[in-house]
């Protein structure tokens, strides 16, 4: 009995101190190769001098590029160049272990570009601190005052409630003439390239290119849109689309066709004009027209930090007691 129960116990001892199977390898992830969707040129043929949209999508790449420009650029996308001659891009994309796909296109240019008159134009400096504005709602002669309802886009207009704290509410940004309706001052810095707006409230900012361009062929849709600037003599024009559905216009709800085109102009050294024409056809019968005036605030360098506090927290303070 007793070496039996050695045995049992040596053999348990054994059992008991062997590794454990190893578990099964898992299978390595295979990971997809990058590949290109998309590359085409919007047209294909221009006149000398006239811009030419790049759009292109590409999947699973780790780097994309355009050559011989605009160079490195996003996934999908879409992008203005003007060439001065007949031009062939090649779109590359890297993929795992160096694995590159690319796909070429030809733009073809007719004609010479015209020449760039050298007169120089003078552009006032936007630049400075403004209040908010007053005014605006007037529209063009043939304008209504504000927007109108195609028939059957009822749901598109805002009803609130008695405890309704507003649509400022929540802190999101304020797009189009609204964010300039706001009891907070803006700011504009300008510089050859860029005109870059800073509201205080809600703590929103825009970059603007001065250049021009086209739109991309479909923005990705966000609070304050795609902003393509240009200059036309004093004025600052800025074409904006691509926004979301999240925003409101004159207590009226709108689409992702929304687009707003704004004049910004400075008649005077302490006076800044403002005026903004809005149109959604997918929502309002036409587009109305908007104007605000600001005065400089030459006491102010700058707009302030401002901490926004989502005001429905406290919806409470807005609640009618009951009698």
């Amino acid at each position: 009995m007793r070496t039996l129960s050695l045995a049992v116990f040596c053999a348990a001892t054994m059992f008991a101190q062997a590794p454990p199977a190893a578990a099964p390898a898992k299978p390595a992830r295979i990971q997809p190769p990058a590949r290109i969707a998309e590359f085409r040129a919007q047209p294909a043929s221009v006149q000398a001098g006239q811009p030419v949209l790049l759009i292109w999508a590409t999947e699973n790449p780790s780097s994309t590029t355009i050559a011989p420009q605009p160079g490195r650029v996003t996934p999908r996308g879409s992008q203005a160049v003007t060439p001065t001659t007949t031009t062939t891009y090649t779109l590359t994309v890297t993929g795992p272990n160096n694995q590159t796909e690319t796909r070429t296109l030809t733009v073809n240019v007719t004609g010479s570009a015209a020449p760039v008159a050298t007169a120089a134009v003078k552009r006032p400096d936007l630049s400075g601190v403004y209040n908010f504005g007053g005014g605006g709602g007037r529209g063009a002669a043939a304008a209504p005052a504000g927007p109108e309802l195609k028939p059957g886009k009822e749901s598109y207009r805002v009803v609130r409630g008695p405890n309704d704290a507003g649509y400022l509410s929540d802190c999101m940004p304020v797009a189009g003439p609204a964010a300039y309706g706001v009891p907070y001052p803006f700011q504009i810095i300008q510089n050859d390239k860029y005109v870059v707006i800073f509201h205080e409230y809600p703590g929103t900012f825009r970059i603007i290119n001065t250049d021009g361009g086209i739109h991309s062929v479909d923005p990705d849709p966000t609070w304050l849109g795609e902003a393509i600037g240009k200059w036309e003599g004093d004025t600052f024009v800025v074409d904006t689309i691509g926004f979301n559905t999240r925003t409101e216009l004159n207590g009226f709800k709108h689409s992702e066709a929304l687009h707003i085109v704004e004049k910004f102009r400075k008649p005077t050294p302490d006076a800044l004009e403002y005026e903004a024409t809005l149109e959604d056809p997918e929502v309002f019968v036409r587009p109305w027209v908007v104007t605000r005036t600001f005065s400089l605030r030459p006491d102010l360098k700058k707009v302030d930090e401002f901490v926004c506090e989502n005001n429905k927290d406290y919806k409470e303070l807005f609640v009618t007691p009951a009698k």
